[in-house]
């Protein structure tokens, strides 16, 4: 799953914006100030979307050069309510991929957003990176700094099944139906197992315990 870093003072077209890159399958992390986007800079990302006068002291141009200083290939989409040439040359000499005027078209962002996602890594949507693990869902590998760690066919499963469906809560009974299938017969405790040896194999692996019920993947 891709993430996103969106930058945006105005909460109404932050909260829009967000929502629609969600349903196209993103992860979507929202920041309202400049300050706060400025100190989750160095975080695993893959695209960020400026805003580039926002409401504080720190500017989309102040972000996107801390951007630049730690990570060169990260694209950069501006957005701005000037539709003036010296912003967009300004934010391609500083090393954004594409700029786009307010108001806009949230389909049309999403658009931009796919196009310069499929250019930068190929769409290569049997990939997935989750917190510092890299999942090949092709190969069926997981690797933490390029080192394997080795899963069985089940919890294989049940990290692609939370992976594919973050923040959804599941209850024993839907993990049973998932991972082991219709036919299968007998304790539901054996999810608990299951997750509790996930957890122990790979513990940057935010996995909440709903009581009573079940687990959802955050």
């Amino acid at each position: 799953m891709y993430r996103i870093c969106l930058v945006e003072d105005e909460k109404n077209l932050n909260s829009l914006i967000k929502s629609y890159l969600e349903r196209e399958g993103y992860e979507v992390i929202s920041f309202y100030t400049g300050e706060d986007a400025y100190d989750y800079i160095g975080e695993a990302v893959h695209l960020w979307i400026l805003d580039i006068m926002l409401g504080d002291s720190i500017s989309g141009y102040d972000i996107i050069k801390k951007i630049r200083e730690k990570e060169n290939e990260v694209p950069v989409i501006f957005t701005s309510a000037r539709d003036q040439d010296l912003d967009k040359i300004i934010g391609l000499e500083l090393g954004s991929d594409d700029y786009i005027t307010k108001p806009y078209s949230p389909k049309e962002l999403v658009l931009r957003v796919n196009r310069i996602i499929k250019r930068v890594y190929n769409s290569d949507l049997s990939f997935i990176h989750y917190e510092k693990y890299d999942i090949d869902l092709t190969k069926r590998i997981v690797l933490a700094k390029n080192k394997e760690i080795n899963l069985t066919t089940l919890e294989f499963d049940l990290l692609v099944m939370f992976l594919s469906n973050k923040n959804k809560s599941f209850s024993r009974e839907e993990i049973l139906k998932n991972i082991w299938g219709d036919d299968y017969f007998g304790s539901d405790r054996v999810v608990d197992d299951l997750v509790r040896r996930i957890r122990k194999k790979l513990p940057n692996l935010n996995i909440n315990t709903i009581y009573g019920y079940g687990y959802r993947l955050t």
